[in-house]
């Protein structure tokens, strides 16, 4: 006797495409949070941290900040084929121990010298390795009916992590207070608000190692099921050796893999997509580089912008898998386009006049963002209300493209070159940190100072233009760019 389908019973299975998944497939779903709660922390406070502590100028921070998100960046792009030769248990253990000791150095140091040199760069290198490692997770331990589905969940986790951290930076700012002191238990140690904030993130690092062991080694799952594959030569080595060997014979494979991709047509078409979409994602690396300055200098010492950006956490752990599930017959190219249209729509809202939202902060809305969400008191300023639409619009448009970034490359990645493909797909963060760390600082110096008058507006309408690039170009030249992906037939 057949089974009928109802639309409600079709739609429901879709959320049951994960029943009977591998282990590792739900491990690295909590890794990614830990990984980026810990990761979120920090960026959120980097740029504070290096004025507050240091002294560094708003333009001398954002630089260095872009500098360390370059060289993070890079290693992401180089660490793929390591991934592939060393195997994504070692790889992410690697990383989260280098990770553990940068934050350590990051908190208790008392130079500038030491924690640059000693701390936030190679805390660069040490969140390299694992970022590619748990995005081709998402290909390694699903098959093609769990895929899409599989790299919404991933994102969604992304954002819960996200969530947790703007809670966790609110919460320690406020507790402590902006330029604060708290007093480490049992040592002594006297730490100010953002290194005490750096502390949550070592411990957010530290208890992802015991997860990783229960990852089982050279296992990856096919459409016939989980498999055992052979191990890497190089896990059969010394682990120090091991390394060595396997740092030495990456540099040759990158440089092979990319020499490759120079004689591929199809690599220039993916070139130029990245390049496009790293127009939105300079919105999210402006958002921890610039955005709570902004919040301080314009709404006052302790502003909420973690709960103002915890906005668009709330709303993509739901929207990223529920669109996931409804566009799974959507090409990625598709969904980006779409996704970006939104992404640059929301901007242009910030570069409006403040008196236009007056009345809305006075209303209902207001009322409901500052006083119920934000917890305020007294009336709700206008800018309030501008950065609640421009997140809320933002995570639309978000939901639909980030996770198809992924996606895309993953999709169109021969087998066995999984991470150096998802590597791929953190160029347009190159990009995106580039134009940060270089414009960032003079944007918020010349049109939201610290001190003297602001035009905040001007400064939210040059990355709208900028962003309104991106869905225009991949539109326009969607025939010539585009790269079909493996298991859809558009």
């Amino acid at each position: 006797m057949s089974v009928i389908q109802t639309p409600v019973g079709n739609f429901i299975s879709k959320f049951t495409v994960l029943n009977g998944a591998a282990r590792e497939l739900w491990i690295a779903f909590i890794l990614k949070f830990l990984n980026i709660a810990a990761y979120s922390v920090t960026t959120s406070t980097i740029v504070l941290w290096l004025s507050a502590d240091f002294g560094y100028s708003d333009e001398k921070a954002s630089a260095l900040f872009g500098a360390w998100a370059l060289t993070m960046t890079i290693g992401n792009v180089l660490v793929g084929s390591l991934t592939d030769a060393l195997g994504m248990r070692r790889t992410f253990f690697l990383g989260a121990w280098i990770c553990v000791v940068a934050r350590a150095v990051m908190i208790f140091a008392a130079t500038p010298g030491m924690a640059l040199a000693l701390g936030m760069f190679p805390l660069a290198i040490g969140e390299a390795l694992g970022g590619p490692v748990l995005v081709a997770a998402g290909r390694k331990y699903s098959n093609a009916k769990q895929r899409s589905f599989s790299f919404s969940i991933i994102y969604a986790m992304m954002n819960v992590g996200f969530l947790a951290a703007n809670y966790i930076f609110d919460w320690v700012r406020a507790g402590l207070g902006e330029n604060g002191h708290w007093t480490l238990p049992l040592f002594g140690q006297t730490l100010t608000t953002y290194r005490t904030l750096f502390l949550v993130s070592w411990v957010l690092t530290l208890l992802q190692l015991p997860l990783m062991w229960f990852i089982r080694p050279n296992t990856e799952v096919t459409e016939e099921g989980i498999k055992t594959v052979a191990s890497p030569a190089a896990l059969h080595q010394n682990i120090f050796i091991a390394f060595w060997l396997t740092v030495r014979d990456s540099a040759v494979n990158t440089m092979r893999f990319f020499v490759e991709l120079l004689r591929q047509q199809s690599f220039y078409r993916l070139l130029v997509f990245l390049l496009l979409v790293a127009l939105l994602k300079l919105i999210f690396k402006l958002m921890d580089a610039a955005f709570p300055k902004f919040c301080i200098r314009e709404l006052g010492p302790g502003a909420p912008a973690g709960h103002l950006m915890a906005i668009n956490n709330w709303l993509i752990i739901f929207l990223a898998p529920l669109v996931g599930v409804l566009t799974q017959r959507f090409s990625a190219y598709r969904g980006v386009i779409i996704g970006g249209c939104l992404t640059a729509a929301s901007i242009f809202i910030m570069a409006l006049p403040v008196v236009w939202f007056q009345p809305l902060a006075g209303g209902w809305f207001g009322d409901f963002i500052g006083h119920w969400y934000l917890g305020l008191t007294g009336a709700v300023h206008p800018y309030y209300v501008m950065i609640a639409l421009f997140v809320i619009v933002l995570s639309f448009g978000e939901a639909f493209y980030s996770p198809r970034v992924y996606e895309y490359a993953a999709a169109i990645a021969p087998k066995g070159q999984e991470a150096s493909y998802s590597a791929l797909s953190y160029i347009p963060f190159l990009l995106a940190k580039l134009l940060v760390g270089t414009f960032s600082g003079m944007l918020l110096a010349k049109y939201c100072p610290a001190t003297g008058e602001r035009h905040s507006a001007t400064m939210w309408l040059y990355v709208a233009i900028a962003a309104s690039i991106a869905p225009l170009g991949l539109f326009v030249l969607r025939r010539q760019i585009r790269v079909h992906e493996a298991g859809r037939e558009e």
